[in-house]
């Protein structure tokens, strides 16, 4: 890997950690909201869904600014989302053995969220990077 190259990857790793800390608060944010009327699976599949919303807007403005999906950005939201579905099964299902398995995860269930994120993040920033956003914007 050339030096430009490592540092584009060094720049958009770290991007994406700020976006995926964005979703992090937003997904606390909601899940902490809705927990009481949906109960703590339902509120964190919703706090979920709006954690990606965050994140997408954050990386196509930032971690991706010089590259582009092709797609408008309808299309690219649903795609986007249905990448992050992947990733986003692997979060859940890490969240979801925690809190059912471990009781500190279940009296703090922002540490299952915490680590549901972190597990898949890497599974999410290789579809973003390699899958949705792979066209050079110069």
């Amino acid at each position: 890997m050339r030096r430009d190259q490592l540092g584009e990857a060094a720049a958009g790793l770290f991007w994406f950690a700020i976006a995926g800390f964005i979703g992090f608060l937003v997904d606390v944010g909601v899940l902490y909201l809705l927990k009481g009327s949906l109960g703590v699976y339902g509120a964190r599949v919703a706090s979920f869904l709006c954690a990606a919303f965050s994140t997408w807007l954050f990386n196509r403005a930032v971690t991706f600014r010089s590259r582009r999906s092709g797609h408008s950005a309808a299309k690219e939201l649903g795609i986007y989302l249905a990448l992050m579905a992947v990733g986003g099964s692997v979060n859940y299902g890490v969240f979801a053995l925690l809190v059912s398995k471990v009781l500190l995860a279940a009296r703090h269930p922002e540490l299952g969220v915490a680590a549901g994120s972190i597990a898949g993040m890497g599974v999410n920033l290789l579809t973003s990077r390699f899958l949705l956003f792979r066209f050079r914007h110069e």
